[in-house]
């Protein structure tokens, strides 16, 4: 039984692409750890992901698919609630509130839209892009959320989630509670393995990008092999951008494997960059052979899977019910209750 005097925590990841190990390292995992110290909620974030186009025909089945894969990977449903955030209608509703008083000149300094938008023609554009960030508050400030990990690529957002639950509760009175900003831990950022210098998406179309999660075993190790490095020999950390290659390799391997940084370093002396992909590809497959093997059991019931994801979206909707109705009220909206009243007269 969740205990209720643990502080709240939310979090989300898109059923866009295909999960990777970067999300692994950089989120999931994480989220089972916060299992011990937290009460969490952990959501399919499916609305979001229809901000930049998307494909009707594969929705539903990513959405399945990577609430399936949060559980393989030790998310439990006995200690959070796991639900898809289009079967909790509230968060659309809160959105749009939310959206109502958020100026619009938050929303055009957010990095996230200028970066998207630059590379899209403005008539393609969706106006959801821009206003992604008061969904995404909708999506934490529903919960009273008090705790939300955030990577630094989205500290921004959640600095806009904070200034809009301000804003509101000094337009309206106190509704909703300030979330705290956990950055992720050190060393969690996973970047590509064809491009060292950009984060690892699961978005991305090539070949040799990044390691997916549902990857075959061959390819795991075959993206692994092929990744970039430099025309040096030393296996070391390092901050220089001439070798990025070099240095996500040892933080892939330092975040599986365990360890620090100096005693990473100690058990490379003396050996190769070809040593270091061979090491990191093997600690890589056995991290993710099991979680391949839990989420074919997952997958292989589906009543299993429907039945869990119907139960978080129950207990979701029961915790946002009240927090909704709040904002309506303090908002002036006329009482549904009011109208039900009349109308039994």
């Amino acid at each position: 039984m969740t205990d209720q005097k643990r502080k709240r925590v939310f979090s989300g990841i898109q059923p866009s692409g295909d999960l990777t190990i970067g999300n692994y390292i950089g989120a999931i995992r994480q989220w089972v750890q916060y299992q011990e110290e937290f009460d969490p909620l952990y959501c399919v974030v499916d609305l979001h992901a229809i901000t930049a186009g998307h494909d009707p025909a594969i929705l539903a089945a990513k959405a399945r698919e990577v609430a399936a894969l949060y559980i393989a990977c030790g998310v439990d449903p006995k200690r959070s609630i796991i639900f898809v955030q289009s079967h909790v209608t509230a968060h659309a509703e809160l959105g749009w509130l939310l959206t109502c008083v958020t100026p619009l000149g938050w929303l055009y300094r957010m990095t996230q839209f200028k970066d998207k938008s630059a590379k899209a023609e403005e008539a393609s554009v969706s106006s959801g892009l821009l206003c992604y960030p008061t969904l995404m508050a909708a999506d934490i400030l529903l919960y009273h959320t008090e705790v939300v990990p955030v990577g630094d690529d989205q500290k921004q957002h959640l600095e806009i989630t904070r200034d809009i639950a301000q804003r509101f509760n000094h337009l309206y009175g106190e509704t909703f509670t300030i979330p705290e900003v956990r950055l992720a831990q050190e060393g969690a950022r996973v970047m590509g393995l064809d491009n060292p210098l950009a984060k690892m998406s699961k978005s991305e179309n090539s070949q040799y990008h990044a390691v997916h999660l549902l990857d075959n075993l061959d390819q795991i190790r075959k993206s692994v092999m092929r990744a970039v490095t430099d025309s040096g020999s030393s296996v070391t950390f390092s901050d220089d951008p001439e070798r990025a290659g070099v240095n996500n390799l040892l933080t892939i391997y330092q975040a599986l494997a365990g360890g620090t940084k100096a005693e990473v370093e100690a058990h490379f002396v003396g050996k190769r960059y070809g040593d270091l992909k061979k090491e990191v590809a093997e600690v890589v497959l056995e991290t993710i052979k099991p979680i391949q093997a839990r989420y074919n059991e997952i997958t292989a019931d589906g009543g299993y899977l429907d039945e869990l994801l119907a139960a978080g979206a129950e207990r979701a909707r029961n915790l946002a019910a009240p927090t909704l109705a709040a904002a309506y009220r303090n908002m002036g909206f006329m009482p549904v209750s009011q109208l039900m009243a009349a109308s039994a007269r």
